[in-house]
């Protein structure tokens, strides 16, 4: 009782004293209309008729050696890959993150990752693939296993309770989470069986986990920006912290991030598949590469490349209400319909 109102510029990224309970007034406005437009564009995996990929994934004869192994691969990928996410976000970010609208928007972001894992394991169980297998390729197939034990290098620190920011060492080193969790783990780790899954959806194999690769990967698109914009914005209110030597590594770190991906997408497409192959993939993601670091201020480390898969961007575009594939129009139940 008795204490000061919460005033616009009280509001910081982090460190913040104000109290984080008041949601409003808003500070970052960009921060609550992620968090709406991400609510309007919510979807289930029970949505997604997964039949034709039941059939196709049992039949002897309509997917490749090469096909099978891209959906084998994303799946194990995928499906920790998520959790992980997931962790990082509860554990770690949440708590020091000392903003109520950005904290509003983590809150819904954490939940789309629950469903984008159990989407992964919807697609597992309807297609009846040995679970034990999938789900233990993080720690069993080494082109896995490297992207998972990169992120959980670069953000498992931030989950010790006894860590606390306040001083530059400790706030560049949750800058450096934030940066190796959005720019790297949800900015490149994702887009090589984003494509190769995406790319079977074209070509009308495997529609119904393309589709739901599809509403993942606009959700993470969303995740990504928002990172960024939280980036950049701790930047902002803490020039102390984007040292020469920062970054320098900061750069480092998405340079490996690339060369990550670069041999997963070797491992995962020995030969040419689904009209791209190894050579196309590693320019895509160092054109990704490129456009990460722009986005945080930083200079392009590979000049002259270019994006050799353009339909991509033109995916993550569509409306949330159009299926991809089957161009149905899926209506969602409003609160005030339901039965209790």
């Amino acid at each position: 009782m008795g204490a000061a109102r919460i005033q616009v510029d009280d509001k910081r990224m982090i460190n913040c004293r104000a109290d984080l309970n008041q949601l409003v007034p808003f500070k970052y406005d960009w921060a609550w209309q992620k968090y709406l437009d991400a609510c309007a564009n919510h979807w289930m995996p029970q949505e997604v008729n997964m039949a034709k990929d039941v059939s196709m994934w049992r039949s002897s004869n309509e997917l490749t050696d090469d096909e099978r192994l891209i959906v084998m691969r994303s799946l194990g990928y995928f499906s920790t890959a998520d959790s992980l996410v997931a962790n990082n976000l509860v554990l770690a970010i949440y708590r020091h993150i000392t903003n109520p609208e950005c904290r509003q928007y983590l809150l819904r972001q954490a939940f789309e990752e629950a469903i984008h894992t159990h989407a992964y394991q919807y697609c597992i169980e309807s297609l009846g693939i040995d679970e034990g297998e999938i789900f233990n390729m993080y720690r069993e197939v080494p082109a896995v296993a490297r992207k998972a034990a990169w992120s959980l290098s670069h953000t498992h620190s931030l989950s010790n309770p006894l860590f606390k920011t306040g001083s530059l060492e400790d706030d560049q080193h949750l800058l450096r989470n934030l940066i190796g969790f959005y720019a790297v783990t949800e900015g490149i780790f994702f887009y090589c069986g984003f494509t190769q899954i995406l790319s079977m959806g074209r070509r009308n194999k495997m529609t119904g986990v393309a589709e739901q690769f599809q509403y993942i990967l606009r959700d993470e698109s969303m995740h990504l920006n928002f990172g960024i914009d939280v980036i950049n914005q701790i930047k902002i209110e803490n020039p102390q912290l984007w040292t020469a030597e920062f970054q320098q590594e900061v750069i480092q770190m998405i340079l490996e991030g690339t060369q990550l991906e670069i041999e997963y997408a070797r491992d995962t497409m020995p030969r040419g598949v689904l009209g791209m192959n190894a050579a196309m993939m590693e320019e895509y993601l160092q054109f990704i590469a490129n456009r990460r670091l722009v986005q945080i201020g930083l200079p392009e480390q590979f000049p002259g490349v270019k994006n050799p898969f353009p339909w991509m961007s033109e995916i993550m575009d569509l409306r949330k209400e159009k299926n991809f594939f089957e161009t149905r129009v899926t209506e969602y139940q409003t609160g005030g319909a339901l039965a209790w």
